[in-house]
């Protein structure tokens, strides 16, 4: 039996948009912290988007289906492949 992933609901598009936003703002500190190293503020705040991150990726994946196919954690099927995919119109 097929399974199904659902990430066309509410819940999968709000986190799939708090997960770019945080993609967005990591990219953002990391560029700052190649200028700037050791500027621990910014350090602290990149080590708080990555667990942001990790959490609502976390959340996505138990709810709506793997971002990559790095998140397939079924034993029993691939999961990645049900669609439709994070960056595909109908998931957005």
């Amino acid at each position: 039996m097929m399974k199904t992933v659902n990430r066309n609901c509410k819940d999968c598009k709000q986190t799939l948009d708090l997960l770019r936003t945080l993609d967005f703002a990591i990219q953002e500190t990391v560029l700052y912290l190649d200028a700037y190293p050791d500027f621990l503020p910014a350090l602290r705040y990149y080590h708080e988007l990555l667990h942001q991150r990790e959490e609502a990726a976390m959340a996505y994946e138990g709810s709506c289906g793997p971002l990559t196919m790095y998140g397939n954690r079924s034993v029993d099927s691939w999961d990645w492949t049900l669609g439709p995919w994070p960056w595909e119109a109908d998931a957005n």
